[in-house]
């Protein structure tokens, strides 16, 4: 048993007053942060390990307050030891959107998400969160030449091609900063959305929420890493989106036209940080099973080609460079 085990069984204990409890694993996380499932007599709770020396437990709690003021279903925090980083929150149970989205239930489960996401946007409040600024969008943007394709692919770029991915970045990053700035969960997509019969979603896993762009987290939600969906069916639902904010909100005013753009260039810069991250996940954490994952990341840049000339150097180092290598591995 882990250190780390002991002390939130420890912890436990003396929260409970008894030892008479089960503590099982209840999810794998792309983070340090660990979560057991803690059934006590009749009742289940969720126990979020937070190793304090790598998360911020207080900014987890200062983002729930957040967002629980704005109307949405995220867990309450029945305790807390922020110093030692264990949280007991609410179990929202097992059914992850991921394991639950097909043909039959995505446009009622979708339709929840992206009201859901309104309701961020509109009603929480953002005050004190960190800027997704320059500094941090190109952070990410270099996750994917750092760990991809340095560190997991080998791949050596001439002094042409650096160029011109140096150009898309600084569009990217342009592209985000230009659009209106909202409260940005960071990842609100399959993974971090939870079926529930009441005020569907649940929603977990927001403590990175910065102000940010407006299109980030619907972009998450739409070009999922996790999971694809046709095209046809993404610009619908990005439609969708803008009747339900245009309604919640008259006063906003965003042309259909230009908010595609400024959707389909964030999620270039988004699944760039990704795919790095996935990488980085193998290399540095031993977390390999997120490899899996980079193909369906990158094709979304792919599916851009014919639409953004200007991305047509990245887009060719992913098609001739970066996948066939994938496939290699």
């Amino acid at each position: 048993m882990s250190d780390r085990l002991n002390l939130l069984k420890e912890w436990l204990v003396e929260l409970f007053k008894t030892s008479d409890f089960e503590v099982i694993p209840a999810s794998e996380d792309a983070s340090f942060r660990s979560y057991y499932r803690v059934l006590i007599k009749d009742t289940s709770y969720i126990v979020m390990d937070a190793p304090p020396e790598h998360e911020n437990s207080a900014l987890f709690v200062e983002v729930s307050n957040k967002l629980g003021k704005s109307g949405v279903n995220v867990p309450v925090i029945f305790n807390k030891d922020v110093k030692q980083g264990f949280l007991l929150i609410t179990d929202f149970g097992n059914d992850l959107y991921l394991d639950k989205l097909n043909q039959s239930t995505v446009e009622t489960l979708y339709n929840d998400a992206i009201r859901s996401l309104v309701r961020i946007q509109i009603d929480a409040d953002a005050t004190g969160l960190g800027l997704y600024d320059e500094i941090l969008l190109r952070e990410e943007i270099n996750l994917f030449f750092d760990w991809l394709l340095e560190r997991h692919l080998k791949i050596n770029l001439d002094e042409k091609e650096l160029n011109a991915l140096n150009e898309i970045t600084d569009l990217l990053i342009k592209n985000a900063m230009e659009q209106p700035q909202v409260f940005v969960h960071r990842d609100y997509h399959s993974r971090n959305l939870m079926l529930c019969d009441k005020d569907n979603p649940g929603i977990i896993d927001y403590q990175d929420a910065v102000l940010g762009p407006i299109s980030y987290d619907l972009v998450s939600l739409l070009k999922d890493c996790y999971i694809k969906w046709k095209p046809g069916q993404i610009s619908r639902w990005v439609n969708q989106y803008l009747d339900e904010l245009h309604t919640v909100n008259p006063a906003i005013k965003i042309n259909n036209k230009q908010f595609q753009k400024w959707f389909d260039l964030m999620g270039v810069q988004r699944h760039l940080k990704a795919s790095g991250i996935f990488a980085r996940l193998c290399h540095r954490d031993g977390k390999c099973g997120f490899l899996n994952d980079i193909p369906r990341t990158l094709s979304y840049i792919v599916d851009l080609k014919h639409d953004y000339p200007e991305l047509d150097t990245l887009i060719l180092v992913i098609e001739k460079c970066v996948l066939p290598q994938l496939e290699k591995n």
